[in-house]
C-alpha cells in the first residue's frame, strides 16, 4: 500500500512538472556589442533550448560595436530553436549601429515609449584613408545583410536599408510607422499581452503564438568570466592595465629579484593584450607608446630640461589615442584617459630613470671598490710590500715607490687582499688626484 501511494505521489510530482507552464529567460544586455555580448547572448539561447523555454527576452540598450560580433549575434539568434523577442529599454534607451541588426534579426522586435533605434551606417576600421571603392563594398556587403533579415522577417526592406546607406535614425513611434518593429510598450507585461493577439512568424517560415503573460520569467546572470572580459575589453581599462604593467617591468628591471613588480608588470600586461587582441587594435600605435619610453629614458640620460619628456608624453597620448580603432566613440580611449595615464607614467618614469643613472654614475662607496682613491696610513716602511691603515683596517699593499713608515698613501686599485698605492704627495696632488676619481 505505501508503495502504491509513492508511486502515485511520484508520478503526480512527474505530470505537474510536465504540465507546468515553461519560462521566459531574459538577459539584459547594456553595453557595447563585443566578442563578450555575443558570447553572453549564445549562453543564453543555449540555456533556452535545453530548458525548452517559451521564449528568450533580450532587454537591449547599446549604442553599436563590432560588426563580426554583431554577425554572430545574428546567425545564433536566426537559428534558435526559441523564438526570441528584443525588446529596447527602458526610456532613454537606444539600440543603435549595430544594435538595429540585432533588433532586426528578432522575432519580435519591440521598443519601449522614449527609445530610439537607426543610424546603422558601417564605419571603417583603419587608417581612415580607405578609397571609395573598399568602403562601397563594405557598405554594399551591410546593406545586402540588413535587407536579407528584414525581408524574412516581413518589416520594411527599403527603410531599413537607408539606415544604413544613409545612417537614418528613428524613435519608437516612427519605427513602429515605418514597419521597422512589431511593437511598442511601455512594460514587458503589455508586450507579452499584445504578442499574444497574433502568431510570429519565424525566420524558417513557420508561425507560432506566444503566450507569455503571467509567465515566470528567469534572469540570466553573468558569469564571472563575462564580468571580467567586460570590464578588462573597455579600451580604457586595457591601457591603464598596459601603461602599469610597463612601469612595474622597468621597476623590475632595475631591482633584480623585487619578484612582486615583475609578477605585477606580467599579469598586468597578459591581460591588456588579451584585451587588446579582442578588440580592433592599430598595433602600429604600440610603436608610438614604445617610442615613448625611449624619450624618456634619452630624457633622463642628456637632461634636456623636458624637451624630450614632453616629447614623450605626446608621443604617449597620441599613441593611446589610435590605439582602439573601434567604430563608435564608445569603444575608442577618451583623452582624459589618455592624459591621465600619460603625464604622471612619464614624469615617474623620468624620475625612476634619472636616479638609476644618477647611481651608476656616482663613485662607489661600499665593499673593495669604494676603498679606491682612499688615503691610507703606512704602517711599516714599504718597500714595496708592507702593511697600511685605512678605515681602520690593516691592509697589504704594494707601492709603485718606497714609502716610509707613517706617511700617507694613496690607494690605486684593490687585488683580492692586497692593495696597490702610490706614495699621496702635497695636498694639491691629492685633491687632483680624487677629483679624477
Amino acid at each position: 500500500m505505501r508503495l502504491q501511494n509513492i508511486l502515485s505521489i511520484a508520478g503526480l510530482i512527474v505530470a505537474l512538472v510536465v504540465c507546468s507552464p515553461a519560462d521566459i529567460l531574459k538577459v539584459v544586455i547594456d553595453d557595447t556589442v563585443q566578442p563578450v555580448t555575443a558570447e553572453r547572448i549564445e549562453r543564453a539561447l543555449e540555456q533556452a533550448a535545453a530548458g525548452k523555454d517559451d521564449a528568450v527576452l533580450i532587454d537591449l540598450n547599446t549604442p553599436g560595436g563590432l560588426l563580426d560580433s554583431t554577425r554572430e549575434i545574428i546567425q545564433k539568434i536566426l537559428a534558435s530553436p526559441v523564438p526570441v523577442i528584443i525588446y529596447v529599454s527602458p526610456s532613454g534607451s537606444r539600440a543603435a549601429s549595430a544594435g538595429f541588426f540585432i533588433l532586426e534579426s528578432a522575432d519580435v522586435a519591440s521598443m519601449a515609449p522614449g527609445t530610439n533605434t537607426g543610424a546603422a551606417h558601417p564605419v571603417t576600421i583603419g587608417s581612415g584613408q580607405t578609397d571609395s571603392v573598399m568602403k562601397e563594398k563594405i557598405e554594399n556587403d551591410t546593406a545586402a545583410l540588413m535587407r536579407s533579415i528584414t525581408a524574412k522577417r516581413g518589416r520594411n526592406v527599403e527603410i531599413a536599408e537607408s539606415t544604413v546607406r544613409q545612417s537614418k535614425s528613428f524613435t519608437d513611434s516612427e519605427a513602429l510607422a515605418q514597419k521597422l518593429i512589431d511593437y511598442v510598450a511601455p512594460t514587458e507585461q503589455d508586450l507579452f499581452r499584445q504578442i499574444a493577439q497574433k502568431p510570429v512568424k519565424r525566420f524558417d517560415g513557420t508561425t507560432v503564438t506566444l503566450n507569455l503573460a503571467g509567465k515566470r520569467e528567469r534572469l540570466l546572470e553573468e558569469t564571472v568570466k563575462e564580468r571580467i572580459l567586460a570590464y578588462i575589453m573597455d579600451p580604457n581599462v586595457a591601457f591603464i592595465l598596459l601603461a602599469i604593467g610597463a612601469l612595474a617591468l622597468y621597476a623590475e628591471f632595475n631591482h633584480p629579484g623585487a619578484v612582486l613588480p615583475g609578477t605585477v608588470g606580467v599579469v598586468f600586461i597578459l591581460l591588456a593584450i588579451f584585451a587588446l587582441n579582442l578588440l580592433p587594435t592599430r598595433f602600429a600605435a604600440l610603436v608610438l607608446i614604445l617610442a615613448s619610453f625611449v624619450l624618456f629614458a634619452l630624457e633622463a640620460k642628456f637632461a634636456t630640461h623636458g624637451v624630450l619628456a614632453l616629447g614623450g608624453m605626446a608621443t604617449l597620448v597620441i599613441g593611446a589615442l589610435l590605439l582602439v580603432d573601434a567604430p563608435i566613440p564608445e569603444m575608442r580611449i577618451k583623452l582624459a584617459t589618455a592624459l591621465a595615464v600619460s603625464i604622471p607614467l612619464g614624469t615617474i618614469t623620468v624620475f625612476l630613470m634619472s636616479i638609476a643613472l644618477l647611481a651608476r654614475r656616482n663613485k662607489v662607496l661600499t665593499g673593495a671598490e669604494g676603498l679606491v682613491g682612499e688615503v691610507a696610513i703606512a704602517q711599516t716602511s714599504l718597500s714595496p710590500v708592507g702593511k697600511v691603515l685605512v678605515h681602520g683596517e690593516i691592509w697589504d699593499a704594494i707601492a709603485s715607490a718606497p714609502v716610509p713608515m707613517g706617511d700617507r698613501v694613496v690607494i690605486r686599485k684593490v687585488e683580492g687582499l692586497q692593495l696597490e698605492v702610490q706614495p699621496a704627495g702635497t695636498k694639491s696632488e691629492m685633491a687632483i688626484n680624487s677629483v679624477a676619481n
